[in-house]
């Protein structure tokens, strides 16, 4: 679908796909390392037809911090520290703007330390917990 988004008083003309795969929030950090500079000219779509993929992040390899994608209330600590998870589970909820958002787990692993207690205010890219 395209649409026209207006920036800083100038529009831009945008292109938005459905991703099969589903949605995996960034970190700031991550999301500015694969943002494309405005100055870039927009490239040709590839002679197969196929268009390039998005970069994506890293996995995590040993420790792995649990972020929160938005700042927000903890709702409920569904998991507890030594606890077994697996890839997309609920670790917690987190209440934003009024709506419930499940935390998961982003690969199988151990919970080596949560972070932040039921009724916390937690803030973007803040870790909630700590995986192993």
């Amino acid at each position: 679908m395209k649409y026209v988004v207006t920036l800083n008083g100038k529009k831009y003309e945008v292109e938005v796909e459905k991703v099969e795969s589903g949605f995996k929030p960034l970190t700031r950090a991550a999301a500015a390392a694969t943002q494309v500079p405005t100055s870039a000219a927009p490239q040709a779509p590839a002679a197969s037809g196929v268009s390039a993929q998005p970069p994506t992040a890293e996995p995590c390899v040993g420790d792995c911090n649990v972020i929160s994608p938005m700042p927000g209330t903890v709702l409920d600590i569904k998991v507890s520290q030594g606890e077994r998870v697996k890839a997309g589970q609920t670790l917690l909820v987190l209440e934003a703007m009024k709506m419930e958002n499940e935390i998961a787990a982003p690969r199988d692993a151990t919970v080596v330390s949560v972070s932040v207690k039921k009724g916390s205010n937690v803030d973007t890219d803040q870790t909630l917990m700590v995986l192993k």
